[in-house]
């Protein structure tokens, strides 16, 4: 499919209306941590009945890459996205109305499917609409929304629960996914399907023997993944487990946390475009930024105990590098792989999340299995990453040594 930039104008318009469903998905998806006390109550559910609720979001949502990236390529960013959101706002009612913890789970997965388009379809859509040199742009500002939706799943969903409740959150949330499909369907472009149905639309393997995208598998699922399970995991339990913090200190701490990231994803995407200018592409960006980051997580697991929400907005933000790669790998494949390769490298990364999700629990675990104490524990397993991480990043550049 060829390429049709738009005016200046109307790509605002198309960037703001993915960002109210983009906005609303990331709110979804951290909303079960600010629920979750409330949940438990009124569910008697047990640590491992939150831990499936919040996974059934993902996956749901991880189910549905694949089959996107063919459905985006062929059918375009409005049909799509407008067509899922339909399956969202099921998903959101259900749970505002469900009785146990089987519907609350059914719901949850419903949720996640629904809103499994609202990053893939605007990021498909920029690579047709949006001159290249914004694509990162693009890419950044989208992040900088997702931090808002997390920062809104903390703070003022707290602040409307004993004033609405819990169930009428959600109802709200419905009618909000509402007037997403409707904004959708009045100001999104229509996909040229004569143009996009092409001789040769492409396959998942051209996708997958490219050699720049092979470079990335281990950066998206290790090291990518990684930053996103401390983020959005293990940054709080360290702050309680080893820096001694209190719950509200440990919360208030990701919040700021997520307010910082919101400001630099939005300076990061302003800059971009103008530091290109100078040949720092996306490769170069890595291959100097990428360090940066672990010394600042060496710098955590040195500091132990001293290592607190300061030192893990530090090593986060360093770690904004790794958001290059996604709009990399989407500029390395022609137009009509644009949807097939975002969507692949999406899997990699929410693949890759509840790997490291899981494998830094079961290392503190086994640490203390061995005798370890909670600290000692904590740096192993994040020491242990590091090492994964440092692993990755020489993979990524012996295969793009002459970039």
């Amino acid at each position: 499919m060829e390429k049709n930039v738009l005016p200046i104008k109307k790509a605002v318009v198309i960037f703001f209306v993915f960002a109210c469903g983009y906005f609303l998905s990331c709110l979804l998806r951290a909303i079960t941590a600010t629920l979750s006390p409330l949940l438990s109550s009124e569910f008697n559910l047990l640590a491992g009945d939150l831990g499936l609720l919040a996974g059934g979001y993902f996956l749901g949502f991880a189910s549905m890459q694949i089959p996107l990236g063919y459905l985006l390529d062929r059918h375009g960013p409005k049909k799509i996205v407008s067509s899922f959101l339909l399956i969202a706002i099921v998903g959101t009612a259900s749970f505002a109305l469900a009785q146990n913890f089987a519907g609350l789970l059914i719901s949850r997965i419903l949720i996640g499917i629904g809103v499994s388009a609202c990053l893939m379809g605007p990021l498909t859509g920029y690579r047709i609409w949006f001159e290249d040199k914004y694509q990162q742009r693009g890419n950044s500002w989208m992040l900088m929304i997702a931090s808002t939706g997390f920062v809104f799943s903390t703070l003022p969903v707290q602040i409307l629960l004993p004033l609405i409740g819990w169930r009428w959150i959600f109802g709200g949330i419905t009618m909000l996914i509402f007037l997403v499909i409707i904004l959708t369907l009045i100001f999104i472009p229509t996909w040229k399907v004569e143009n996009s149905i092409e001789k040769d639309n492409g396959s998942l393997a051209d996708i997958w023997k490219n050699k720049f995208f092979r470079s990335t598998i281990p950066l998206g699922l290790f090291n990518y993944g990684g930053m996103v399970a401390v983020q959005t995991l293990w940054a709080g339990p360290w702050m309680v487990r080893v820096a001694g913090y209190d719950p509200l200190k440990s919360a208030t701490g990701l919040f700021w946390i997520n307010i910082t990231m919101l400001l630099a994803f939005f300076l990061w995407g302003y800059i971009l475009p103008k530091i290109t200018k100078y040949g720092l592409e996306a490769i170069k960006l890595m291959k100097y930024g990428l360090p940066l980051s672990y010394i600042a997580l060496l710098i955590i697991i040195i500091s132990g105990e001293n290592a607190g929400a300061i030192h893990f907005t530090i090593y986060i933000l360093t770690s904004i590098v790794l958001t290059l790669t996604q709009p990399a790998v989407a500029m390395s494949f022609p137009t009509n792989l644009a949807g097939k390769s975002l969507t692949s490298f999406n899997l990699l990364i929410f693949l890759g999340t509840f790997i490291m999700q899981w494998g830094i629990g079961l290392i503190i675990d086994l640490s203390q299995y061995f005798g370890k104490g909670m600290t000692q524990s904590f740096q192993i397993s994040f020491s242990v990453y590091l090492l994964i991480c440092i692993v990755c990043y020489f993979y990524f550049i012996l295969n793009n040594k002459n970039e």
